[in-house]
């Protein structure tokens, strides 16, 4: 009894499983008749068919399938397993391949085979208009029935979920083929369609139980990360940053791989693009959330997000060059110091926190940090560490602070070189002759200083041969140094190929050339060059160029166009004060050389107007300077001056001490103390004069006017002979034939 049971039960599940087989073999036959059809253009009956009427029996394939296929007798082929899969899906769930799932099929059955003209033109009989609110329809529907898992009394959608991810996928391919063809404009619209049409079915986001397989949100992911690719592929950035925009803000239910790629293009985006994206939306701003208010700011938001969440390198390198952009040299550093150790290197830490220091203006604090690294790398002779070497140095020269560890770290670095690269040993040549130069003022002995002076000429002339394409580093300081030696012929033509290479980019070049053209007296050529840079330079950026100007107007004797220069600096300084207003940390930087360069120019103009014995006006510019600066040695020494120019030499004494309290190497006022001295006389002040005077030319032997005081000095004095005196007055005056408006550095 049991093994006929048995049997009887055995033989019943046979022919279920025969029957599910037929059922399944029959969907295949039909199926392949169908894209047959279309392929051949030929037409199945209705009575053959027995499917809805807008099946493939009703329609006419002729003009679609017409030229698509690959040759006849290859029609079976076109049709893989995972096509009849879909269809097959498509099928059980609605009972019926319609005319457009058809195409979506025969489409991307001539897309896989790489005939994308066929597969446009099959994809483009799609009736959009007409399938896009049944996708709708059913995609709302499907999300209601997930939500409240119960069957909706209208049971059966408008079309099966399946038959939307055909559709879908169709647009999609549809899109990838007009990128391919170059139809950018094209392809973003199709694609776009995708996006509109999920997002009008699900205002509220993307349920993440939506549907049991990934196909749909797979098209769904791909085309988010595809539009905004192909807008700008359109030339329509506007259009790629409301897309980047809506992929974050809109649920897509994306990965976190998807979402970090999005994030990440489009902080590239903002900073690279050169397109200025407007505000975001009020309808996507929360309350109280932080709003960017510029590409820089929306750019740091996202990189900030995904330093936090990736583990992309790359990212440090990008928000490195953003808050750099903006200034934010310590928020890099903070950022740079919380990172985990295999995030970055540490050799790349110490570097990346060492550039950030220098940006804020903490030069000891970058130099510890590279005496750090490179101190933990002793034992390898500084091994492979060129770019801290550099820096270390460059640090010394620019800021002139521990010479001797300078000269020692660029001569390491050409060191190791070996002929790496010449443009990279151009500039650490460059930077030890600086070095070396800096070295030559400090040193007491003439024969060591000659020496040195030998040294550093001899570096800088090989860093001049040594570099490929000429750096403009390395121009400005030969030119500096030949300058300073008085060799104005060749300082004149390195100044003159310096703003070539800056192709009039930089003021420095336009008041070098003019410093240099001073000096050898031709002040109107002079004037002409600085008139020059100031047609090329925009009205917030001509502070400096006016100050030389007016020092120019001064040597010619002309005081009065001195004061209308001045002045007009001054207006322009004040409207751009007020323009400014609450600025971010590059503009605050510049704000603060502009106020030094305001009290300059007050003191200046107090001096034009002492000269003029037109004392109110001085006393005017120097509370205005007081007011900026109080403790400022240059305000000081004018005020002696002004004392000194009203026969108050007392007080002018009294002024110039104040100011050496505040700044002992304050050359000027060595030099202003020693005159009055020397004028008041005294039984000791001889050797107090001598002795200004002398630290005086230690801190600038070029100085003319010490010179010249020097020799009165000597000739007064019985105990020195004729010819120290003779001495003295001849090199015054050579120094003074060939002395510029201003110093050259």
């Amino acid at each position: 009894m049991l093994i006929s049971f048995c049997l009887v039960g055995s033989e019943s599940s046979m022919r279920a499983k025969s029957l599910i087989s037929k059922k399944k073999f029959s969907i295949r036959r039909e199926l392949r008749k169908m894209i047959k059809c279309v392929c051949s253009k030929e037409k199945l009956s209705v009575d053959e068919l027995n499917y809805s009427s807008e099946s493939l029996a009703t329609r006419d394939y002729s003009a679609t399938a017409s030229g698509y296929s690959s040759r006849p007798g290859e029609n079976d082929t076109k049709l893989d397993n995972s096509n009849i899969e879909e269809a097959e899906s498509s099928l059980r769930e609605s009972g019926y391949l319609n005319y457009e799932e058809a195409r979506a099929l025969l489409g991307r059955l001539e897309y896989q085979k790489g005939n994308i003209e066929a597969a446009l033109h099959v994809f483009e009989g799609i009736d959009i208009a007409a399938v896009i609110p049944k996708m709708k329809m059913s995609i709302s529907r499907k999300c209601e029935s997930n939500n409240k898992r119960s069957p909706q009394r209208d049971s059966v959608p408008s079309m099966s979920i399946h038959a939307v991810s055909l559709l879908l996928e169709a647009f999609f391919l549809k899109a990838k083929s007009l990128q391919t063809l170059g139809r950018f404009q094209e392809a973003a619209q199709s694609c776009k369609t995708i996006l509109d049409t999920v997002e009008s079915a699900l205002p509220e986001g993307w349920p993440e139980n939506f549907v049991s397989d990934c196909k749909l949100q797979e098209i769904v992911t791909n085309s988010v990360e595809l539009l905004p690719e192909l807008w700008n592929l359109a030339g329509s950035p506007q259009d790629v940053i409301l897309s980047f925009r809506k992929a974050l803000l809109y649920h897509w239910n994306l990965d976190t791989e998807s979402t970090a790629r999005i994030q990440k293009e489009f902080a590239l985006f903002l900073l690279y693009s050169g397109y200025e994206a407007d505000s975001p939306s009020l309808r996507s701003q929360l309350n109280g959330s932080f709003v960017p208010r510029n590409n820089i700011e929306e750019a740091v938001l996202l990189l900030l997000i995904l330093l936090r969440n990736s583990k992309d390198r790359s990212i440090i390198h990008h928000l490195s060059f953003a808050l750099s952009v903006c200034g934010e040299f310590m928020t890099l550093a903070q950022q740079v110091e919380e990172l985990l150790p295999e995030t970055m290197e540490r050799r790349e830490r110490y570097y990346t926190l060492a550039l950030c220091y220098c940006g804020k203006g903490e030069h000891i604090v970058a130099l510890d940090l590279l005496r750090n690294l490179l101190k933990n790398r002793e034992n390898s002779v500084y091994s492979d560490c060129i770019e801290e070497l550099l820096l270390a140095s460059k640090i010394c020269a620019d800021n002139k602070v521990c010479i001797e560890d300078g000269i020692k770290f660029s001569s390491k670095a050409i060191s190791q070189m070996h002929g790496k690269c010449n443009q990279i040993e151009a500039i650490a040549n460059c930077l030890l002759g600086v070095l070396l130069s800096a070295k030559s003022k400090s040193v007491t002995s003439e024969s060591e200083k000659v020496l040195i002076q030998s040294q550093a000429f001899s570096a800088l002339k090989a860093s001049e041969k040594l570099m490929k394409e000429n750096d403009p580093y390395i121009v400005l300081n030969l030119c500096l140094e030949y300058a300073e030696h008085r060799k104005l012929r060749i300082a004149y033509d390195h100044a003159k190929k310096l703003i070539k290479l800056e192709g009039g980019s930089s003021i420095s070049g336009y008041i070098l050339l003019a410093r240099i053209l001073s000096a050898q007296k031709k002040f109107v050529d002079a004037e002409i060059v600085i008139d020059a840079a100031l047609d090329q330079s925009g009205k917030w950026d001509q502070g400096e160029l006016l100050r030389t100007k007016a020092k120019i107007q001064i040597a010619q004797g002309r005081l009065k166009n001195a004061i209308e220069t001045y002045t007009f600096f001054l207006a322009i300084l004040q409207v751009h004060n007020k323009n400014l207003g609450t600025a971010n940390k590059v503009m605050k930087c510049k704000r603060n050389r502009d106020r030094r360069l305001e009290v300059e120019v007050w003191h200046d103009l107090a001096n034009v107007y002492t000269a003029l014995s037109r004392w109110h006006d001085a006393e005017i510019c120097l509370a205005k300077s007081q007011a900026i600066d109080p403790y400022s040695a240059s305000r000081l020494h004018s005020t002696g001056l002004l004392n000194e120019a009203r026969g108050l030499h007392q007080e002018a004494l009294k002024s110039y001490k104040k100011a050496l309290d505040i700044e002992p190497n304050h050359v000027a006022s060595l030099i202003s103390t020693a005159c009055v001295l020397r004028k008041l006389g005294g039984q000791s002040s001889s050797l107090i004069v001598r002795s200004l005077l002398t630290d005086a030319l230690k801190l600038d032997t070029t100085n003319s006017s010490a010179w010249y005081n020097l020799g009165l000095l000597y000739k007064a004095d019985l105990g020195t002979s004729a010819l120290e005196a003779a001495e003295c007055f001849e090199t015054a005056v050579f120094l003074e034939e060939s002395s510029p408006i201003e110093p050259f550095r």
